[in-house]
């Protein structure tokens, strides 16, 4: 990977067990409903409400129609139900605006999301898809398909940005007002907003080493910032010096400003196929190099939520082919779906509360466990990118 310090890979990101297809039929401004529906669904955005006519609908093609009740400009999405893989987005709505929404989906469980002022995660309500009878019609044309995968592959790692920029604010007021129980509590799971689209971060060369170096990457009289600074500070080590008050404060300063400047970076990067392709495989690649070995998250051992964070942006890439895979090689989509859902079904098991057991706490065995199912994994997925791109 460009620049890299450490294996690097070029781009890709998540998906869980539970994801299900959903092809993007377009986005349009105040058009005609078309489909299963008797008419649009209706989606009322405000400040604090996301308004939704209805939670079911039947399957086929379904159109959001979003009007923004708001005082800010304002996006919405329908999400798969895991929360994370964007299946269809509308976004810039103004104070005022009504904008459409319409897509193709099969049965199954959704999740609606309006995002006021376009920052965090939104506010979600479920949505479930029943089945109508009739089969949605599906693009035949494989560069469609190809084209769809890589714009809700765009969408998002858009998504996981606005939300690291966010979850990254908060932590790094904590961490430099010296809140350390707070900060401790942030750090995981505001990683894994970075773990997820890792390949695509990790295509800035130099921004890379700022936010993401571990002390053993450090080259010769490199200056150490970034997460696994303030790690360390977090989660010492024995006869380790505390950062100063000023020291704590520089790096939260440029932690901010590094995430920023990521933010807007990733706005400009092309986003192909055999990028989510190759992409999905260097994440797993990156679990296997780096958090089976725990060597990750070295003071926190935190590893596991980096662990799972870079399964989901594998699986959000595969989900993405996963229609254009499934017309040229459906068996290696099937492989890919039951090795997804077993590594995933494993790491559940190591789930507690909102996040996971510190994986020092694991058993060899179970370490060995994870190690296998991931190398079991990797065989078929390094044949993703083939299978859909030549």
């Amino acid at each position: 990977m460009l620049g890299s310090p450490k294996l690097r890979r070029t781009l890709a990101v998540i998906g869980a067990a539970t994801a299900v297809p959903l092809v993007l039929a377009g986005c349009t401004d105040n058009s005609k409903t078309t489909g299963a529906t008797d008419g649009p669904i209706q989606v009322s955005s405000t400040a604090t409400e996301c308004k939704v006519s209805t939670g079911t609908a039947p399957s086929g093609n379904l159109t959001f129609a979003v009007k923004n009740e708001g005082t800010e400009v304002t996006e919405f999405y329908l999400l798969a139900e895991d929360g994370l893989r964007i299946l269809g987005e509308v976004e810039n709505i103004g104070p005022g605006i009504t904008r459409n929404l319409v897509v193709t989906a099969p049965a199954g469980k959704y999740n609606t999301a309006c995002k006021p002022g376009m920052q965090g995660e939104g506010i979600r309500a479920s949505f479930e898809v029943t089945e109508s009878g009739t089969k949605p019609s599906v693009d035949a044309d494989f560069q469609k398909l190809l084209d769809n995968g890589s714009q809700q592959y765009a969408a998002y790692v858009k998504d996981q940005t606005e939300q690291l920029i966010v979850g990254t604010k908060t932590f790094a007021e904590a961490f430099a007002a010296g809140d350390a129980a707070k900060a401790r509590e942030l750090y995981a799971s505001t990683r894994m907003h970075w773990e997820r689209i890792e390949p695509v971060a990790e295509s800035f060369g130099d921004l890379d080493p700022k936010l993401d170096a571990r002390e053993a990457d450090l080259e010769p009289g490199q200056e150490w910032t970034g997460w696994h600074r303030a790690e360390k500070d977090l989660f010492p080590p024995a006869e380790y010096t505390a950062m100063t008050p000023a020291e704590r404060t520089a790096i939260s300063t440029q932690l901010v400003a590094d995430t920023e400047d990521l933010v807007t970076r990733t706005r400009t990067v092309e986003l192909t196929p055999d990028k989510l392709g190759n992409g999905a495989k260097e994440l797993l690649d990156e679990v296997a190099t780096g958090k089976v070995t725990g060597e990750e998250e070295i003071w926190s051992h935190t590893d596991l939520w980096d662990f799972q964070a870079n399964v989901d942006g594998a699986r959000i890439a595969f989900e993405n082919l996963r229609p254009a895979l499934e017309q040229k090689d459906p068996e290696l989509a099937k492989s890919l779906d039951e090795k997804f859902t077993a590594l995933q079904a494993e790491l559940k098991k190591h789930a507690k509360g909102d996040g996971f057991v510190y994986y020092n706490e694991l058993s060899q065995d179970q370490v060995q466990q994870l190690a296998a199912l991931v190398d079991s994994l990797g065989e078929p997925l390094s044949k993703l990118t083939a299978a859909v791109v030549l």
